[in-house]
């Protein structure tokens, strides 16, 4: 079974080329293109990640993040833009972003980060990722909350924060994935959370990092 995507865009060249680009790599289709989240929420049909714009006509990408989760609770959101304020990035983490990634971003970093947030990732740009811990730091001063966090599961979170696949985290550890896999599973668990976007946002927030 092909990756469904779906883009949600109100630029034509750039939905399209999108569209082209998935529809030409074997394991992806996209599986609906949508000027703006009215539409989407329309016609969407069940898909596993959405691309999702934030300068759009009507509803603005961050708000229609809280929409199409609740309309597709499983599907994975995926903003992908050329806004990199601290603004649209904490809106967009806080409503729920499964990940942030900028338009200029290469094709292949794209089609990568797409199977990242399929498989539970929270893919960022690097320079956005950095700017998402000082929001964090800044806006989001620690509780003095105690998880219980072994000092691996600590670094394999440090990792995530960073914007870290598993398979990066694996090399970067030199421990195998099912191992990473382990690790993420106790954190989800000790941290009360259920995806690596709610992981990293409770981490900040708790000053865990």
């Amino acid at each position: 079974m092909p990756l469904k995507v779906a883009i949600i865009e109100d630029h034509l060249d750039f939905r399209e080329s999108i569209s082209y680009i998935l529809n030409s790599i074997e394991g992806f289709t996209c599986s609906g293109k949508f000027t703006s989240v009215e539409e989407a929420l329309d016609e969407i049909k069940d898909t596993d990640v959405i691309l999702l714009d934030i300068n759009l006509p009507g509803i603005s990408g961050t708000e229609g993040i809280i929409h199409l989760k609740k309309k597709l609770p499983k599907a994975k959101i995926l903003m992908l833009t050329v806004f990199d304020d601290d603004t649209n990035i904490f809106h967009a983490i806080l409503n729920g972003a499964d990940g942030y990634i900028l338009k200029k971003t290469p094709p292949l970093r794209l089609i990568q980060a797409i199977e990242d947030a399929s498989a539970g990732g929270a893919p960022m740009t690097p320079t956005i990722a950095k700017q998402a811990f000082e929001l964090f730091k800044k806006f989001a001063p620690a509780k003095e909350e105690k998880f219980n966090l072994s000092e691996r599961e600590t670094e394999v979170l440090s990792l995530l924060v960073d914007g870290l696949s598993n398979e990066e985290i694996s090399n970067k550890l030199f421990i195998s994935i099912q191992t990473v896999r382990n690790h993420i599973r106790h954190i989800y668990e000790k941290l009360h959370v259920h995806s690596k976007s709610q992981a990293v946002v409770k981490a900040l927030k708790s000053g865990i990092i």
